[in-house]
């Protein structure tokens, strides 16, 4: 079991503070590489996921875009840090927790698809304007931050 899972057969399902990261890859046309997720189904995101004990924002992003997509990724840039009662979360299984985001953006990736079908469906650039309906909601705010950061 992981961090979160240890604690969460401590505490059960009162709110907690999970720490975690995204990463906005960007390919050579200017195109996001999103995740389509089996959980929620049909559900597109960033790569990305919860802190380890011991890890950094950057491992996180580092560790998480590899495991979702089986691409490395490196000259990691900061875009922003999100918190605050707009990153309240309640998974279906009654967990409730606020998240911190850290998202990061890069231009430097290498490697192959690969990922876990367990976790993920598929992995694919998307255009900037033409991003899935159903995307994670958080995920396409930091999308449009990115845009207008660097447009």
């Amino acid at each position: 079991m992981g961090y979160v899972e240890d604690l969460r057969a401590i505490i059960g399902h009162r709110p907690i503070i999970l720490v975690g990261s995204v990463v906005i890859i960007i390919d050579e046309k200017g195109r996001i590489l999103l995740q389509e997720r089996t959980s929620p189904q049909g559900v597109w995101g960033l790569p990305g996921g919860l802190m380890e004990l011991g890890e950094s924002t950057e491992q996180v992003a580092k560790r998480e875009a590899f495991e979702e997509t089986g691409l490395k990724v490196d000259g990691l840039q900061l875009l922003n840090v999100y918190s605050g009662e707009d990153q309240f979360s309640r998974a279906p299984n009654g967990d409730e927790f606020y998240v911190v985001t850290t998202a990061y953006f890069t231009h430097h990736f290498s490697g192959d698809y690969a990922f876990d079908p367990e976790e993920t469906v598929q992995v694919r650039f998307f255009e900037t304007h033409d991003l899935p309906e159903k995307m994670i909601g958080s995920h396409r705010m930091m999308i449009e931050d990115y845009k207008q950061k660097n447009s």
